[in-house]
């Protein structure tokens, strides 16, 4: 950073996100995580940081090895598929992250190999075998009373005895070191909860050497001097946070390295604060490297009082929720809706709630009918009158204050603290509305210039509510923003009340900016879009591929087998109501603007049957033409997309997601009842 004090150079800004694991689609639990980032990193720069955000994937170890495989494909070319889907996913979320890492890049793997070298030839890291317990999910050995009811107590999973060569490091050697920085760094781990759980859980009853290598699989970073051996996951995947700005180990960093190391905030899920408040700061001491300032443990978005996890059958995707609610929906929502440090919920009908109460009358309203005002009374020309009153200093007082503790409760990192005090703003602006009644002054002539302050008055305060909400939902922002016909003010700009120029004009189409929903309709909506598809998990931590098919890997012996969820048990007369036909695909094609649906024409006997189906990632419309398909056929209709559907195809669902359509053995007739 410039030494110069009179200079005007932005003072940088790190923050990464933990890199998601390249087992699967990532759900809306995992999602969170990237928009919470996002929203501080828009945030910092309103401050005026330089701000740099990574963000990435964790693409090697045994788990993608076993996936890869299952799927018949190579390593690579499964996190090829899988690193690629995260993106899309985080890009559609419209997050704006500078640098999207992977370790697969080959100059991280690189400086991996260069990292572990050093720590052996300094002797930090030695030679020895390792006997215990593995999680294969976790790729981490335990001990037996470190184990939870016998299983795995990171992920609750079952654990089988390993034993093999490996390389371990020495944590203990530098275990006193971080506990004193830790205690003289109250800051270094957030929530406190955190730190508390890591230094009476794992630092004060002593650390134990840290396994750094396996032999027993071969996808992931060669050792350089014993290629029998590859470098285990976590000094992998912890120095991307390094790599990623250009670090070298033999001393010849990039400039980014030399602006932004130390980090400023590492935001992770509080599932893996163990390995980035022990193992992440114990590496950095044996290589001389500064730590990050501070590591931020957010808690978990659960569905329905649980983790989310696809053999529960209860995880939400964001690309769903967004087909649903739209991305600046699902972004408030996730934001909004999460504690500082408990876990928070979501759930269909709390998005449907929180839409109507929040986005739809608080917001929603408070701008259609500031603007539809300004045009029925003043032609849509916003002037400051003059003629104030008691209600407006109240009003200036609310708005300028909601301005300082917003700014507040993000430097404490309390997101949803901070969007509820730019609600704040909303709130009394519609407060404002019910005390000065617009219509009512606009009854009297002699009241005009009164009514033309009220109305410059709102203006004025969502447009600074407007700017304070682009960091949260910056579509949405700028949609205000552009009906006032207002620019974006900057945070430093938010001090004074009264910047909006006087007789500027608003636009004569005010736009509907968030629609109030009907819960019923959402949930039909969703059965029908087939929710055994739309909720099944593909989760970084342990779920497969997602990829478009796969065959059996070759040497296998048989295709795995999958337990579902059972589900109550119905009697004949529950199963005689269902309809099943044989239905002939006679026209095909995609629903515009949807990522998911297709429209499939249906012959069934003599009638032809319009029906939307989820697939669209498995199967394009041209492949659907011809085929022979099972319908559910007296299922109720429901609009999809706007699109009327009138059936079910019916489709086998793996353990990754992926779906088949279910086609008769052979050739019936479109019109054949399946019983």
């Amino acid at each position: 950073m410039c030494q110069d004090q009179n200079c005007n150079c932005k003072k940088p800004y790190y923050i990464t996100t933990a890199i998601a694991y390249t087992s699967g689609k990532p759900h809306i639990g995992n999602t969170y995580e990237i928009v919470l980032a996002d929203s501080i990193a828009r945030f910092k720069r309103e401050q005026g940081y330089d701000v740099r955000f990574q963000t990435g994937t964790d693409e090697h170890g045994q788990k993608i090895e076993l996936k890869a495989q299952e799927a018949g494909v190579a390593p690579q070319e499964f996190v090829d598929q899988v690193a690629s889907q995260i993106k899309k996913i985080w890009d559609l979320m419209n997050t704006s992250y500078d640098k999207f890492i992977r370790t697969t890049d080959k100059d991280h793997e690189v400086q991996v190999q260069k990292i572990f070298k050093k720590l052996y030839d300094q002797g930090d890291i030695y030679k020895g075998y390792y006997e215990g317990l593995y999680c294969t999910p976790c790729e981490s050995f335990f001990t037996e009373s470190q184990l939870v009811d016998g299983k795995c107590p990171d992920c609750g999973r079952e654990v089988q005895p390993a034993k093999e060569e490996a390389y371990f490091f020495k944590m203990s050697k530098y275990a006193d070191r971080l506990i004193e920085h830790i205690n003289t760094h109250p800051e270094f781990i957030q929530p406190i909860a955190r730190k508390n759980e890591m230094m009476n859980n794992f630092l004060l009853p002593g650390l134990q050497d840290l396994c750094v290598s396996r032999t027993s699989f071969t996808w992931s970073i060669p050792v350089s001097f014993d290629p029998r051996h590859v470098t285990y996951v976590w000094l992998d995947a912890l120095t991307n946070y390094i790599t990623g700005l250009g670090y070298d180990c033999d001393g010849n960093h990039g400039e980014l390295y030399k602006k932004y190391w130390p980090a400023d905030l590492h935001l992770i899920g509080k599932d893996i604060i163990r390995f980035h408040t022990i193992y992440w700061p114990i590496f950095l001491m044996a290589l001389d490297l500064p730590l990050p300032k501070q590591v931020f443990g957010h808690p978990w978005l659960l569905q329905s009082g649980g983790k989310m996890s696809k053999s529960k059958g209860n995880v939400l995707y964001a690309d769903t929720l967004a087909d649903v609610f739209g991305v600046d929906a699902v972004r408030y929502f996730v934001l909004h809706e999460m504690p500082f440090d408990n876990d928070g919920v979501i759930s269909w009908e709390l998005m449907v709630e929180r839409i109507n109460s929040d986005l739809a009358n608080i917001l929603g309203n408070l701008v259609n009918r500031t603007v539809s005002m300004s045009n029925k009374y003043f032609d849509g020309e916003v002037k400051n009158g003059g003629v104030c009153a008691s209600e407006d200093e109240d009003l200036k007082a609310v708005v300028l204050d909601s301005v300082k503790k917003t700014e507040a409760k993000m430097d404490e990192l309390r997101v949803a603290d901070a969007i509820s005090e730019i609600f704040n703003i909303f709130r009394r602006c519609n407060k404002y509305v019910d005390e000065t009644m617009p219509w009512v002054l606009a009854k009297d002539e002699a009241k005009r210039e009164r009514l033309a302050t009220v109305l410059y008055n709102l203006v004025e305060a969502i447009t600074i509510g407007a700017s304070l909400l682009e960091s949260f939902m910056p579509e949405t922002s700028g949609k205000i923003l552009a009906q006032l016909n207002a620019s974006k003010r900057p945070l430093s700009d938010l001090d004074q009340f009264g910047k909006y120029p006087s007789g500027n004009k608003v636009t004569d189409k005010p736009e509907i900016l968030f629609a109030r929903m009907d819960v019923d309709k959402v949930l039909e909506q969703v059965e029908a879009m087939n929710t055994a598809q739309v909720v099944s998990d593909i989760s970084q931590e342990t779920e497969g591929n997602g990829a478009d098919g796969g065959e059996v890997a070759e040497g296998s012996q048989e295709m795995a087998v999958i337990d579902v969820e059972q589900k109550p048990e119905i009697t004949y007369d529950d199963f005689a109501k269902l309809q099943f036909q044989v239905g002939e695909i006679i026209a095909c094609e995609a629903v515009p603007k949807s990522r998911k649906l297709l429209c499939s024409k249906v012959k069934i006997g003599s009638q032809i049957k319009q029906i939307v189906s989820g697939i669209k990632a498995y199967y394009t419309p041209e492949e659907m033409v011809g085929k022979k398909v099972m319908v559910v056929v007296n299922l109720k209709p429901a609009k999809l997309a706007g699109i009327l559907s009138e059936g079910m195809l019916l489709c086998a669902e793996d353990a990754d997601g992926r779906l088949s359509l279910m086609v008769p053995e052979k050739n019936m007739p479109a019109g054949a009842e399946i019983c």
